[in-house]
């Protein structure tokens, strides 16, 4: 009779164990699963955020050499710029950390934003004296001039908030997909719990 109380506690015994490494092996499968999938989400968002815009701005270009000491030879001209700028996140660069044993995603670092200006300068009224002549480092001059101008201009417009606006968006697909599997995100040291703290993190 013992014998066979033995065996039976035995056999549960083993049963037990079989299931509780079958349920183990479940979890280890599913997380690495889990991590398979958020890392591979990850990749996808990683992708080029543009944000355009488009700008004039006119200003006259003049020049005045003197001659002899008291003879001024003048050039000038009406400069009108029609420009494209866009500021772009490259999020192939966004350097996230995943640690499937505590199960948190941490973005570590955030791109910085690319401003790229492509003007079209057309010229009116030019007028110049014989000597002094519009040369090739007058048009140099001039065109750093203009990105100068327009840089200056674009940084204080609603376009690098409208592209940090584009930047959060994608940053919240990374939010809520672990979220919804129950994993934690962090930007760097902070625990993003919200889709708002996002919003109000220090790019």
């Amino acid at each position: 009779m013992r014998k066979i109380l033995l065996g039976i506690v035995i056999a549960l015994v083993i049963i037990f164990c079989l299931r509780y490494c079958e349920h183990l092996k479940d979890e280890r499968e599913q997380l690495q699963a889990d991590t398979s999938l958020i890392e591979e989400q990850i990749k996808n968002v990683g992708k080029l955020i543009v944000t355009e815009g488009n700008y004039a701005q006119v200003f006259t270009y003049k020049d005045t050499e003197k001659l002899m000491g008291f003879i001024d030879a003048n050039k000038k001209a009406l400069v009108v710029v029609n420009a494209e700028a866009t500021i772009s996140y490259d999020l192939s660069k966004v350097v996230t950390k995943v640690n499937p044993e505590t199960q948190t995603v941490t973005i570590t670092e955030i791109p910085e934003p690319e401003l790229k200006i492509n003007p079209n300068i057309e010229y009116y009224d030019v007028t110049q004296d014989y000597f002094n002549q519009f040369e090739a480092k007058d048009y140099n001059v001039i065109n750093k001039k203009v990105e100068a101008l327009l840089r200056k201009k674009i940084l204080a417009s609603e376009l690098v908030s409208n592209a940090e606006n584009r930047l959060i968006s994608e940053l919240q697909k990374i939010y809520i997909l672990t979220n919804s599997m129950g994993w934690t995100l962090r930007y760097n040291q902070t625990e993003i719990s919200t889709e708002t703290q996002l919003e109000k993190i220090k790019l």
